[in-house]
């Protein structure tokens, strides 16, 4: 296995250094429009196996052409969303299997956005799903934690704790504190500010696909390990668009844990078009000082600029706040039916929360990740060694199309995600005991 990753941020580079422990692999290239940032990512574990490369995400085509110099199998998408379809474009183009931690973007519906999904998030990858088939190519989507490791939770409850399901709901939550800031995601803002603020979609069997607004149907939930109760709401996401395509269900959300204030926050930047993405031109009324270089610095007039981007640039790198975060952060898939034959609950009402934990001092100590972002980079890293061994899309298995996790058998990647020394958990309600 030749593996690209393409992104060396947070996630990308605490995938690195999972990677780094494991054998499966005989090359991996960590690409990034950064080289700077690729090759810090590279120097961290001192393998020869991993090499730093420059790249545009945005361009399809130098994509293709880094995969077909490298020679690369398998590319891993570890860059912000709306680079998908390039990269995804780019790996088929060039005979390369392909997975992401999140799928190509949404558009909310033109007229009735709060009712109607407009576009739905991996739609765009799902239309391209018989042209991977027929190539024989695999592009394996939503396989970071959230997505991902929760549709493998789905997947795992349906084959072997429940004979019906009612509902699943992928609920997420953390105790998680920065110290020495009021505001600091633990998790790219770009990303956070498109799922948070796009209508929500949820599945429900007998209607499908349909939305509701943003933040709605709050409940508290609670959280295992030390963590407690969390007031969760709807937020649009993967899991959603994933699950009912291969899992019974008869209904399906997800809700995370955000807290009033990042709430507050997301709705103000709303209210003031902060969150919007389209470059806006912004005059400079005189000397511009700070690190800005090019035609611009230290000149008057107007300079193009996302306000999106704006937000994330005022914020920290949540790849630096580890040292400064306390807590846990815990992603799970919850699930209410009746209990499958052969489990203490057959025929009778169960409801089960399957969980994965990760204490940041654990992460920190071990990896020199923060929780949050080592959670999510576990995941593609087990997926990959599943594909390079073959216990994923062997003879018996699923090998090519556009797929979900869930279209996998559950046991692999959970054997191995504990042989990684990361246990998962199940937790049933004290309704269903």
């Amino acid at each position: 296995m030749r593996v690209l990753q393409i992104g060396a941020g947070g996630v990308g580079a605490a995938a690195v250094r999972i990677a780094a422990r494991r054998a499966f692999f005989d090359a991996y290239h960590v690409s990034d429009y950064d080289l700077d940032r690729a090759e810090g990512a590279v120097a961290a574990v001192g393998d020869p196996r991993f090499r730093a490369l420059r790249i545009d995400a945005s361009d399809s085509a130098a994509v293709a052409a880094l995969c077909r110099e490298q020679r690369i199998t398998h590319v891993l998408n570890a860059v912000d969303p709306r680079f998908v379809m390039p990269i995804f474009e780019g790996a088929f183009a060039a005979g390369a299997d392909y997975l992401d931690m999140a799928m190509s973007l949404s558009r909310p519906h033109p007229e009735r956005p709060y009712e109607l999904p407009g576009v739905k998030l991996g739609d765009e990858q799902f239309a391209a799903a018989d042209a991977w088939a027929r190539a024989g190519r695999l592009a394996l989507v939503g396989i970071g934690v959230e997505p991902g490791l929760s549709d493998v939770f789905a997947r795992y409850a349906a084959d072997h704790l429940f004979a019906s399901i009612d509902e699943i709901g992928v609920r997420d939550g953390a105790n998680l504190t920065v110290a020495g800031y009021d505001f600091a995601p633990s998790f790219s803002i770009w990303t956070t500010i498109e799922e948070c603020l796009n209508p929500p979609v949820i599945w429900e069997k007998e209607r499908g696909w349909y939305t509701t607004e943003p933040f709605s149907e709050p409940e508290v939930f609670d959280f295992p390990e030390g963590i407690g109760p969390v007031e969760c709401v709807n937020v649009e996401h993967e899991e959603v668009l994933l699950i009912p395509r291969w899992v019974k269900a008869g209904r399906v959300t997800f809700k995370y844990g955000l807290g009033n204030e990042f709430i507050e926050v997301l709705r103000t930047l709303h209210k003031l078009g902060l969150d919007a993405t389209t470059p806006v031109s912004v005059p400079v009324s005189g000397p511009v000082s700070g690190p800005v270089s090019g035609p611009v610095a230290g000149l008057t007039g107007r300079v193009e600029v996302s306000p999106r981007d704006v937000v994330a640039a005022c914020l920290p790198d949540p790849a630096g706040l580890g040292d400064r975060m306390t807590g846990k952060t815990c992603a799970g898939t919850w699930v209410r039916g009746v209990g499958a034959e052969g489990t203490p609950f057959a025929g009778r009402p169960r409801e089960t929360y399957l969980y994965h934990v990760v204490d940041n001092g654990w992460s920190m100590r071990e990896y020199g990740s923060q929780a949050v972002v080592w959670q999510t980079a576990i995941n593609p890293v087990v997926a990959l060694e599943l594909l390079a061994t073959g216990r994923w899309g062997g003879p018996d298995g699923p090998q090519a199309g556009v797929l979900g996790p869930e279209a996998f058998d559950p046991v692999p990647f959970l054997d191995l995600l504990t042989e990684y020394g990361s246990p998962w958990g199940i937790r049933d309600t004290p309704t269903s005991v």
